[in-house]
């Protein structure tokens, strides 16, 4: 299968399932391009709401609707969803239990050239602190289309954060989509990579480059990042060594939340791979990556100084 993207795959699967169910809105923040929204704009404009540049007036009215009773997706870039209308999220949505699901677009470099204004690297980390919202962050196009078709069907408020061009498909098949629960994909004795989102596919082939080197290295998708799979992170564990790759600051990300649960309950020596603590390097996403050593080779190289130290 050709490569896929996810936010394409996101927006035709909410189409879909909105033809069939009038309860599903969608409300973009002058998105519709970008999210990739026209589509259903045009087949359904009685279930779109459009609110121009205005993160915050767009949670505010999503959660209006969810309080209404209908199931509003709140469709827009991941950078602004989360600082711009941090506070509408923690109070509209989270501490209300409101069912609204926000889906961020262009997640982590994904805007690459537009610069750390633009690049969403704090997203997980801010709303791991905020109680009672949902965190998904899917590794290709076929595992979000599974997403969402428990999403819509969820009453829980969630963050659904994607990039932006066509990602390599990771499930040829079946596609395995549940809550809390990671997804193994590759086994391993001597190291095991917890990775999320679209880094997974490169974890993957980091993996290749350290079997050619002898080294055996497990590939967890930890696509849930809240409910957190914590007996996965346990089974991960039991590598001599764990790393976590993520698109996303190396704070309060991916790496925290496994760090956090293996200091209390099975401490092992530990890596964090993602973006450093400063304004991060502008230019195209695979650019950026590279710059940062978190495209297959440079994580497989990271590991490799660290195992051999």
């Amino acid at each position: 299968m050709t490569d896929m993207d996810c936010r394409n795959a996101f927006t035709g699967e909410l189409l879909e399932c909105a033809r069939e169910d009038k309860t599903i809105f969608a409300v973009a923040t002058d998105s519709r391009g970008s999210v990739t929204l026209t589509d259903f704009a045009n087949d359904l404009p009685q279930q779109f709401v459009e609110c121009g540049i205005a993160e915050q007036d767009a949670v505010g009215i999503a959660a209006g609707l969810a309080n209404g009773g209908l199931r509003p997706f709140a469709c827009g870039p991941a950078c602004f969803y989360t600082l711009r209308s941090a506070e509408q999220v923690k109070v509209d949505v989270a501490y209300s239990h409101q069912n609204v699901k926000i889906f961020g677009v262009s997640g982590g470099i994904s805007y690459g050239a537009l610069g750390s204004t633009h690049h969403s690297t704090h997203d997980v980390a801010l709303l791991r602190t905020i109680p009672g919202i949902e965190i998904y962050l899917p590794s290709d196009g076929r595992q979000t289309q599974a997403l969402v078709r428990y999403l819509v069907k969820s009453d829980e408020p969630a963050y659904i954060r994607v990039g932006r061009g066509a990602v390599p498909v990771i499930y040829e098949d079946e596609v395995p989509c549940t809550p809390g629960k990671a997804n193994k994909l590759r086994e391993g004795k001597d190291v095991s990579i917890i990775a999320c989102g679209e880094m997974v596919w490169h974890a993957l082939k980091a993996a290749e480059k350290l079997a050619e080197k002898g080294v055996e290295c497990a590939v967890w998708d930890m696509f849930s990042i809240r409910p957190l799979d914590v007996d996965a992170i346990l089974e991960a564990a039991e590598a001599p060594l764990v790393v976590t790759l993520e698109e996303h600051s190396i704070h309060g990300g991916l790496g925290c939340a496994v760090s956090e649960v293996l200091i209390q309950q099975k401490p092992v020596p530990m890596m964090i791979l993602g973006l450093p603590e400063e304004n991060t390097y502008s230019g195209k996403s695979a650019e950026v990556l590279r710059h940062y050593g978190l495209d297959g080779q440079g994580v497989a190289e990271k590991i490799l100084k660290k195992l051999n130290k």
